[in-house]
């Protein structure tokens, strides 16, 4: 498991250990076999929304993926997913650099096939070299082009164990209007609650920064658990998991986030 630990201020908790965590499985409690807080590279995916609708958005997008990666590991690999009415590849796995630098050459057209690309950035990234993987999406939420359900989406996002981060880009400085902006934000915000991940909604371009920059920091301040579940049969029954966190003497409640739970399939299937 990859678990995030916040204070009530949203600020990013580090320096807890194995006892301060409480691992449940179905409601059981689990014993936990193996902790670290060491800050590992991740093999991450961009998935970059370049539909007609991120019009005027483009530019904005790609100074915040900037910000991103300057706060990144510097071990990090990444590869990049561009999408309109389809998903293509625009780049394999590299370096921060060489992959925003690939941004510069798109242009915002088209339709949305959100849906497509994500499905795209999940296979992909098993493929990273980094056992630690996810994906950072950068969209508007809308989608009207894809071959693949949202449903069908779900059930992949919820058996990957990718941790999904979400950067809605609506129009800056105003409320979100119509229902597709509502219905975007609620996919991409459940998206990244299933995988562990979170989905910012910034208003300014300093909130933009901020978000992206809060997210490199946030994959880099992580706690990784293990557990083996006893008498599991691999009959692809969900699992639903809980972690607690007993925050040392002096602090507040904290927040735990991490993935919802795991199918018990194969590792053969699993791959």
């Amino acid at each position: 498991l990859t678990v995030t630990v916040t204070d009530p201020y949203n600020r990013l908790v580090t320096g807890l250990d194995r006892q301060h965590f409480e691992v449940f499985e179905d409601k059981v409690r689990q014993t936990i076999e193996f902790f670290s807080d060491d800050d590992v590279p991740v093999s991450l995916g961009i998935v970059f929304d370049v539909s007609g609708s991120m019009k005027g958005k483009l530019a904005r997008a790609r100074d915040s993926l900037r910000a991103f990666i300057e706060t990144s590991h510097r071990d990090d690999d990444f590869f990049l997913v561009g999408f309109n009415q389809r998903a293509n590849l625009l780049s394999e796995f590299s370096d921060g650099d060489t992959l925003a630098n690939k941004l510069t050459l798109v242009d915002a057209r088209g339709q949305t096939a959100l849906y497509d690309a994500s499905y795209l950035g999940i296979e992909k990234v098993k493929q990273g070299r980094h056992t630690k993987r996810a994906l950072l999406l950068i969209s508007d939420g809308q989608d009207n082009s894809s071959r693949y359900t949202y449903g069908e989406l779900r059930k992949l996002l919820r058996e990957a164990g990718v941790q999904i981060y979400c950067i809605g880009i609506v129009e800056m400085g105003g409320a979100a209007g119509g229902t597709l902006d509502m219905q975007g934000q609620a996919i991409l915000e459940e998206s990244a609650q299933a995988t562990g991940g979170k989905a910012f909604f910034p208003r300014s371009a300093a909130e933009l920064e901020d978000a992206t920059t809060r997210i490199a920091l946030e994959l880099r301040h992580q706690y990784s658990i293990g557990y083996s579940p006893p008498n599991v049969s691999r009959d692809g029954q969900w699992h639903k998991i809980k972690v607690q966190v007993k925050p040392p003497r002096g602090l507040p409640t904290l927040k735990v986030q991490h993935k919802e739970g795991y199918y018990a399939v194969t590792r053969r299937a699993a791959q």
